[in-house]
């Protein structure tokens, strides 16, 4: 471990030294296709470990050919998953992705964020408007349906939501959630 941060130190001095010393065109053109070359593989380092979300490509271990792109589900006993369910958790779950999954949750709203202030905000919330953001914010439901599950008015709904928004920008625009 300690090597490769050598070797990482090694070649950021080196590519210090490169842009320092560069004076032609062709010396410029060179410290530019490093800088691509490293912010490839920066990009492609961060693709890895992005949560993947709907319309992106599924794992699929029934494809036809390799030019299958969603496969075919298999028919009869040698399936080994059963048909997916038409949720975005299923195509994150066979990815291994299940955060979304276990906090689906209105007392967990706070972890599906990742700014720390906001999330404070939400855990300062009551169970009520946590419960009315969820179904609003996460579930996309509509006002008149959260009405309905919550026993209320679409009007409560929709005064609730206004009076949660308009204290979370209150606090993160005084600095409270900071």
């Amino acid at each position: 471990m300690e090597q490769k941060q050598l070797k990482r130190d090694l070649e950021q001095a080196a590519l210090s030294r490169m842009e320092d010393a560069a004076r032609t065109i062709e010396d410029f053109r060179t410290v530019t296709k490093e800088w691509d070359r490293l912010d490839k593989n920066r990009r492609r380092r961060e693709r890895r470990n992005e949560v993947r979300r709907p319309n992106e490509m599924m794992l699929h271990w029934d494809k036809l050919d390799e030019n299958d792109i969603k496969g075919k589900l298999k028919s009869g006993l040698d399936v080994a998953i059963p048909r997916p369910l038409e949720h975005e958790w299923w195509r994150q779950q066979i990815r291994g992705d299940f955060i979304d999954t276990i906090f689906d949750c209105p007392h967990e709203l706070h972890e599906l964020v990742s700014g720390k202030a906001f999330s404070r905000l939400l855990q300062e919330l009551s169970d009520s408007q946590k419960e009315i953001l969820y179904y609003s914010a996460i579930r996309q439901y509509s006002n008149v349906r959260i009405a309905a599950l919550r026993n209320q008015s679409d009007r409560n709904i929709r005064k609730t939501l206004t009076h949660i928004r308009e204290n979370l920008r209150n606090a993160l625009d005084n600095g409270r959630g900071l």
